[in-house]
């Protein structure tokens, strides 16, 4: 998400017709990620077999407010800058697996444990899109 569109700012889910294909299938793989769970952006293009981190962090900055946006994250597992504390609010309430930060982190926000974090697909994945 950028800073120029905050989650609650973004694209309406209820408007799927207006929506480009390709944010429309990016959206419906974020809403497979299981609470407590995450994919990165790399993940999600690889999962969709098109376009790019790059393509997916833009679709979800500009329509991923109506989804569980802050499960789908950074490959290093930093906390989305400028919605660090909402999304931290979500991970702690889910059980999301994070990594408390150092003193010597800057801001002393946790990172995602992203080992234990990365959701496989599987589960409750109901097949691939």
């Amino acid at each position: 998400m950028s800073e120029q569109s905050r989650p609650e700012e973004a694209g309406a889910r209820g408007h799927a017709d207006a929506l480009p294909e390709y944010a429309e299938r990016v959206l419906d793989v974020a809403e497979r990620i299981p609470p407590g769970r995450v994919l990165t952006y790399g993940d999600v293009a690889e999962w969709l077999e098109e376009g790019g981190p790059r393509q997916v962090g833009r679709v979800m900055a500009l329509y991923g407010g109506a989804v569980a946006w802050w499960r789908v994250v950074r490959a290093d597992g930093a906390l989305l800058p400028g919605h660090e504390l909402r999304a931290l609010g979500h991970y702690r309430a889910e059980g999301t697996p994070l990594k408390e930060a150092g003193r010597a982190a800057e801001g002393h926000l946790p990172r995602l444990d992203m080992r234990r974090a990365r959701w496989d697909g599987g589960e409750s994945a109901q097949g691939h899109i």
